[in-house]
């Protein structure tokens, strides 16, 4: 066989495409022209029929099923829209149909770069794949540079019709950067891609698109706001009465954030997938693919499919992981906290994964050095039973930390102090609109910092709660300042003057932050306590798969214990389990009543675990956030070794 060689660049031999219509979802009938079809009909474009929209919250909402594609044809339509009104409104700007079609090419190829589940590739696999060593560590990729990429790729196999000029003209568009051609009208950079305040026609048809994929209702009028639009002072502006539809457009952005991108349990598939594809990145080099057009073509959602169609040994862990994921055997949310925005910074340098685990070690390694003389290696912290098992298997790789930030689209600040707006009565003057010309009830904070740390064993679930409670305990303590230099000396006339370190000032402000407290906030609680999360250090233990209301999954028993399952077998049965007569069923439907240790509550609520503090239960005081102290709970029996349970002394 001859050595194989890359296809030619392909030529157009068909007739050149029509006018064609579409029938769109969201913007009904859409008519476009050839030179958007002789994009369309590329392998390029049509990669994005296999990439999520919304990436994986289509797991949480199976109505989001929409794809890259249709939102790339939806805002190529709307850049048109946009581009035609201002021609035909100002005449004057003298907006040319090679204006118009540039802009409208770029709303059509903004996203080819876009890899696996959209912004997890480039937002969270990416960066994880320069951490773990498999990119170069000054690597800096956006999707917007492999759209770039795509686009030239895609002009050079199948030979456009675009001059090169346009070419230029076409990827400044998609970067939004009028510096990359100052010849160009500079308001024609904000139709795409807005770097100056964040609002144009790719933020207005992916809100639109993912609202109507969720179920969702939307009053945004996506007609009233391009009407609205005018060129003032060479830059895109809005009628003043239009400034509540686009304060609407901002908060929707950030509702959309809070409730679906960033999604629980979204999260933690996000977090599986990359995992899956972080094992998988030794034998299928996924990450050095995105240099490489001919291999990036075929990157897609569907390397979930590969992975488990392969029967390399080499990629049973990610196998593993892709499994766990469809049994809905899923990453557990541990706690979670809202911060805010200027605290990320302090966050993220102290909330680790590492630092979680050696807190939670230390802990109850200082218990465990207590019962020193005890012959079974267990704390019994009231209701919490720890073993040196737990405490060993329990690694830095067992433990995710996630910081999602959610704002109005201008991180911190607020999105209407970089728009302007002008009178109907002086369309041709624009200012930007005070506090008084809007509303008075504007958010005191538009940006904010979303904490949560999962844990991937659910057997850890207490345990690293309650460390990152301590470690988030000692991060927040003011320390005592110190003093760091002395200037001059006594002789000199100079006394010794005291520096505060920059970290005290910083958590200084942090606790100043939480200081104003809540509706709740004289319970005694310290601030930095959910009190809605909390639960034991042994809690999840013997919870080899998550319970829901209406499912209960039977898995084996750990070695040494007593395993959920075998247990509510049989209390079912009524068998003796060394307690004499199985508990009766709870008066509460919301509360079981408290039974042996490992025992099952059963309630209309499923079946949970019965050690230690439910998610239900009420919070524990503010001792429970200092460093090493786990929650206090009431004596308890407890069952060693999966035996006869023995009871405690009161």
């Amino acid at each position: 066989m001859g050595e194989s060689t890359s296809p030619e660049p392909r030529q157009r031999t068909r007739k050149p495409t029509n006018m064609r219509s579409i029938s769109d979802n969201i913007h009904g009938y859409v008519t476009m022209g050839p030179h958007v079809w002789d994009v369309v009909d590329t392998r390029h474009f049509q990669r994005l029929r296999h990439i999520k929209q919304l990436g994986t919250s289509y797991h949480v909402w199976p109505g989001a099923s929409h794809n890259r594609f249709e939102h790339s044809l939806g805002t190529a339509y709307l850049a048109r829209q946009m581009a035609v009104h201002l021609k035909d409104a100002q005449p004057e700007l003298g907006i040319t149909d090679r204006d118009v079609k540039c802009v409208e090419l770029a709303g059509l190829c903004h996203d080819l770069g876009h890899g696996p589940w959209s912004h997890v590739w480039d937002g969270v696999y990416i960066p994880r794949a320069l951490k773990a060593g498999f990119l170069p560590k000054d690597k800096d990729w956006q999707h917007e540079v492999a759209s770039e990429m795509m686009f030239d790729d895609m002009m050079m196999k199948y030979n456009l019709n675009v001059p090169p000029e346009d070419v230029t003209f076409i990827k400044a568009l998609i970067a939004g950067d009028h510096s990359r051609c100052r010849h160009e009208k500079p308001f024609l950079f904000e139709i795409v891609a807005n770097k100056r305040n964040g609002i144009d026609v790719d933020k207005f048809d992916y809100i639109a698109r993912d609202t109507r994929g969720i179920g969702d209702n939307q009053n945004l009028s996506l007609t009233r706001l391009i009407g609205s639009a005018r060129v003032v002072e060479n830059q895109i502006c809005f009628d003043i009465k239009d400034a509540n539809q686009i304060y609407e457009l901002c908060y929707t952005r950030f509702s959309l954030h809070k409730r679906i991108y960033n999604h629980k349990t979204a999260k933690a598939i996000e977090n599986m997938l990359v995992d899956a594809m972080l094992a998988a990145e030794p034998y299928l080099k996924i990450a050095g693919q995105i240099d490489n057009p001919d291999r990036y073509l075929v990157l897609t959602d569907e390397i979930w499919l590969e992975i488990q169609r392969s029967e390399a040994p080499e990629l049973a862990e990610s196998q593993r992981i892709l499994e766990r994921l469809e049994n809905r055997d899923l990453y557990r949310c541990v706690d979670y906290k809202v911060f805010d925005y200027e605290h990320r910074q302090l966050l993220q340098e102290s909330i680790t994964e590492e630092g979680i685990v050696a807190e939670a070690k230390r802990a109850c390694s200082a218990r465990i050095g207590q019962s020193a003389s005890q012959s079974d290696p267990e704390v019994d912290d009231g209701d919490d039973v720890i073993t040196l098992e737990d405490i060993q298997d329990l690694t830095p790789d067992k433990v995710i930390v996630t910081f999602s930030t959610m704002h109005y689209g201008m991180r911190d600040k607020s999105p209407l102090d970089f728009i302007k707006f002008y009178p109907k009565n002086r369309p041709d003057q624009c200012f930007h609109a005070r506090r008084g010309d809007l509303s008075l009830l504007m958010p005191a904070s538009f940006a904010e910092v979303l904490l949560r740390v999962y844990t991937k064993d659910v057997r850890f679930f207490g345990i690293v709660q309650a460390g990152y409670r301590s470690l988030l305990a000692r991060t927040t303590r003011e320390p005592e300042p110190t003093s760091t230099d002395v200037v001059g000396s006594e002789s000199d006339g100079v006394a010794e003057r005291a520096r505060t370190p920059r970290t005290f000032e910083r958590v200084s402000s942090f606790n100043k932050s939480f200081s104003a407290g809540g509706a709740d906030s004289s319970d005694g609680a310290s601030p930095f306590l959910n009190q809605f999360t909390t639960v034991g250090k042994s809690y999840g233990k013997g919870l080899a798969h998550p319970t829901s209301p209406t499912r209960s999954i039977t898995t084996a028993p750990r070695a040494a214990s007593t395993s959920v399952a075998d247990t509510a077998k049989k209390q079912a049965a009524g068998e003796s389990i060394g307690l004499g007569a199985p508990p009766p069923m709870p008066a509460s439907p919301t509360r079981a009543k408290r039974g042996p240790k490992n025992a099952v509550a059963v309630s209309d609520g499923g079946v949970g675990l019965g050690g230690g503090r439910g998610p239900n239960e009420a919070a524990p005081t503010d001792d429970a956030l200092s460093p090493g102290a786990g929650l206090r709970t009431s004596k308890r029996l407890k069952v060693q070794g999966g035996g006869t349970p023995k009871r405690k002394k009161l």
